[in-house]
Order: C-alpha cells, then structure tokens, then sequence
C-alpha cells in the first residue's frame, strides 16, 4: 500500500474539489476495506431551492472507489473511473452521508480476473442518506482495473518464413 490511510483521509478532505464543496471524510479504514464520507448543507453548497447542489451530492462519491480499489491492489495495477449515474430520490435538506465497502473476496476476484491483461470493470451502488437514514442519491460507478502491461508475461513474437519479410507502420 502507497499511502497511510491517515494520511489519505486528511489529503482528500482538503483536496480543493471536496474541500470547496464542504465535503469530510470520517473514516477511511487502515485496510482501505471502507469509508465514510459526510457534508452538511452549507450556503456555498446548496442549490436555488435551499437544498444539497447534485454536483456536491455526486462528487462525494467521485474518488473512493478508486482510491481504495489503488491502494488495496498497489502499483502494479491501473484502476481508473469509467462511468457513473446518480439517481437523485429526494431532496438533501440536512447532512448526508455516503459509505463504501469493498466486498470480501473483492481483490481476490479482481486478480483472478486481470490476470493474462484483460481489463475488469466492476459496479459498485453508492447510497447517499440524510441525517434521517433516508437515501437521497442513488449512485452508480463503474471503475476499470487492468493489470500493467510491464508485469504480464511477454508474448512471443511471430516467427518469419524464409524469405518474408515484417510490414512496418512507417512509410
């Protein structure tokens, strides 16, 4: 693992995009297995109608998984986002918070998966509850992990025939 999770909680708290957007992480477990993100409704953070603004309801989901996916993997994986859609369910009017959890079994299955190179993209449903336990967003992200290319077994490259000659891409 690259980072202490300390370390990582308070750097993606004052990461300019969440921190501008009042958004706190309150727990990011040392085996990056799980965390925890809130924001309270704030002036700077809240919509015309005096409720939560849905670009701060989705960037609250925007890093973890990857985040926690890179560090429980280390270096010798990409992991990117890919897609996400939120389902907005009802209006944020108090403090939200979102969770995230990686599965048991997640890396294991991950490694299972990327291991001749091939790319996995797995989905993972982020629900963002308000102070009452009522889901407020629905969130839907897909990430991308790919095993680098460096570390895979290289290939052999095709024999030529007597006489043949390779094709080359410059002209």
């Amino acid at each position: 693992m690259r980072f202490r999770a300390w370390l990582l909680k308070w750097g993606v708290s004052l990461w300019p995009p969440l921190l501008g957007a009042g958004i706190r992480v309150e727990q990011l477990d040392s085996d990056f297995k799980f965390a925890r993100v809130r924001m309270k409704l704030r002036w700077f953070n809240q919509n015309h109608m005096g409720k939560h603004f849905g670009g701060s309801l989705y960037a609250m989901t925007d890093p973890f998984y990857v985040l926690m996916v890179s560090e429980r993997l280390g270096r010798d994986y990409v992991v990117w986002d890919k897609t996400a859609s939120i389902d907005y369910l009802k209006p944020g009017d108090s403090t939200v918070w979102a969770e995230f959890r990686l599965p048991q079994g997640f890396i294991d299955k991950v490694k299972a998966n990327t291991k001749n190179g091939a790319k996995y993209l797995p989905e993972f449903d982020v629900l963002i509850k308000n102070s009452s336990g009522d889901v407020v967003a629905r969130v839907k992200r897909t990430i991308y992990i790919r095993r680098k290319q460096s570390l895979l077994k290289p290939q052999a490259a095709p024999e030529k025939k007597q006489g043949q000659t390779m094709d080359s891409a410059i002209s």
